[in-house]
């Protein structure tokens, strides 16, 4: 990688999980040349799921391009997967990038703008099959790549994912020189960060606690899988 400026575009929206973005904002922002910014349909200030705001977000329509484009996920994903306007700024940038990327449930996102018909994709474990309605290839990883679509899987996955996309863009060196600057050698107290090896009371809990949103998530997928279809 050059050291000229490589712009980084984070698309959010209300209910965004900060995480999804902030882990990997935190790795990319140490590539060499790096220009990053957050971006919305409305720019201004952007609530997270977890109450946290962010300000002085971009409006997607003043970008004229980028060099990566990162979808992140969180319980507002479906809204913005039908939110038509979102949808079509994420479909024009893409077709900017170097990199088309999403974290955790970004990766619907993308399938809505119909970005990932015939791909792999990764996305969290709880909501994957939901990549299905869009024509896309639903993998259990934690970072997937299918040419330039980089898709990492639920939360935490960012941080390996940005990892991976620092290692594309800048080289293995670079990127573990993020890593251990970072101090990034995880080391879980549990071993329940997947749904194969949590207990299954775990497992059980959690997914009672995502059941509440799971019928408005598939009603959002069916709606947004038509528009889709009409467009194609």
């Amino acid at each position: 990688m050059s050291t000229s400026e490589f712009s980084i575009v984070f698309a959010v929206f209300p209910g965004v999980t900060q995480l999804d973005f902030t882990g990997p904002h935190q790795v990319l922002s140490r590539l060499p040349g790096a220009r990053l910014c957050l971006a919305g349909t409305c720019g201004d200030t952007v609530e997270s799921e977890d109450g946290l705001r962010f300000a002085k977000v971009m409006k997607l329509a003043d970008i004229e391009c980028c060099d990566v484009l990162c979808v992140p996920g969180g319980p507002g994903t479906t809204d913005a997967a039908l939110d038509q306007v979102f949808i079509a700024e994420i479909r024009r940038l893409a077709g900017t990038a170097r990199y088309v990327t999403s974290v955790c449930t970004g990766s619907l996102i993308l399938a809505a703008a119909g970005l990932l018909r015939g791909r792999d994709a990764a996305c969290h474990w709880a909501w994957r099959e939901l990549l299905t309605p869009f024509g896309a290839r639903p993998v259990s990883a934690r970072v997937v790549r299918d040419g330039n679509i980089i898709t990492g899987g639920g939360v935490t996955a960012g941080i390996d994912f940005a990892l991976s996309v620092a290692q594309e863009v800048a080289g293995p060196t670079v990127a573990q020189a993020i890593q251990l600057a970072l101090e990034y050698a995880p080391e879980p107290p549990f071993n329940a960060g997947g749904p194969e090896t949590a207990p299954a009371e775990v497992r059980a809990l959690v997914e009672r606690r995502l059941a509440a949103s799971r019928e408005k998530r598939q009603r959002d997928v069916a709606l947004a899988a038509a528009r889709l279809e009409e467009k194609t």
